[in-house]
């Protein structure tokens, strides 16, 4: 038997039959999919996270060194209307309604199981982004087969995963004849955690991570997409820490869910 095929037959039956190690191994190879919704090939890697140089300061005499995201009034989203395909539906028409989506989605978007993620992107992704849906199922599949398992299928039984957006940072991308405000840039700050058959905590979370992804107003609701143009204008922030002034001015805001 050759080594790969030995190497996934240990890694089958790790996930299979450990439970919480299980899960933190699944946890761990999820690193590989932090952009899942926002990764670009064509993007350079020192762009793929959030810069930690400090914004310049305002030269209004706006500039607050004492105020810090984790002071700052939190952004309440707006909690959806309706369910449809695996995601929430029903956000406004408004900037907190997109930041809602973009937030919403990242959550509850399916990171192993690449039926669940095929039929959310469908339903979520603009059509003006073709192959956007076939890239980031592909990448699902990539990510199972890195941690051992068929390239198609769902979650091992008893295996899930919560993700908890903790910030965002948003901002306006300008397209000729789209309205301003109907295409925003969400960078998105979370935690993600896996849960094993019995419950238990997980050893080995992943904190602290940022993904990006971009939305646009389109036949009455917020889609996603990848379109070349949009991702081109996309902008990268001052990486986010809850007490750091230089965070909060460059528009990073804690998140609070509704209800």
């Amino acid at each position: 038997m050759r080594s790969h095929e030995r190497s996934a037959r240990r890694a089958k039956a790790t996930l299979a039959g450990i439970g919480l190690l299980a899960a933190g191994a699944v946890a761990a190879g999820a690193v590989a999919a932090v952009s899942v919704l926002g990764s670009d090939d064509k993007a350079p890697p020192a762009a793929a996270k959030p810069t930690t140089k400090a914004p310049a300061r305002p030269s209004n005499g706006l500039w607050n060194k004492n105020m810090t995201p984790a002071k700052a009034k939190p952004i309440r989203l707006v909690a959806p209307t309706g369910q449809a395909n695996g995601i929430s539906t029903g956000f406004p028409h408004n900037a907190t309604g997109a930041v809602s989506m973009a937030v919403y989605f990242t959550e509850e978007y399916a990171l192993l199981d690449d039926q669940k993620a095929h039929q959310q992107l469908e339903a979520a992704v603009s059509p003006d982004a073709p192959g956007y849906v076939d890239e980031k199922v592909s990448e699902v599949r990539k990510l199972r087969e890195g941690v051992g398992l068929p390239p198609s299928g769902g979650n091992p039984a008893g295996l899930t995963f919560t993700t908890s957006v903790k910030a965002v940072r948003a901002r306006t991308i300008r397209a000729d004849g789209v309205p301003l405000g109907d295409i925003v840039h969400v960078w998105l700050f979370y935690d993600r955690y896996a849960t094993g058959p019995d419950g238990g905590p997980d050893k080995n979370p992943l904190k602290d991570e940022a993904t990006d992804v971009i939305v646009k107003w389109q036949d009455g609701a917020w889609k996603l997409t990848n379109e070349p143009a949009l991702w081109a204008k996309r902008s990268f922030p001052v990486a986010y820490d809850p007490d750091s002034p230089y965070a909060w001015q460059d528009g990073w805001v804690q998140v609070l869910h509704e209800g």
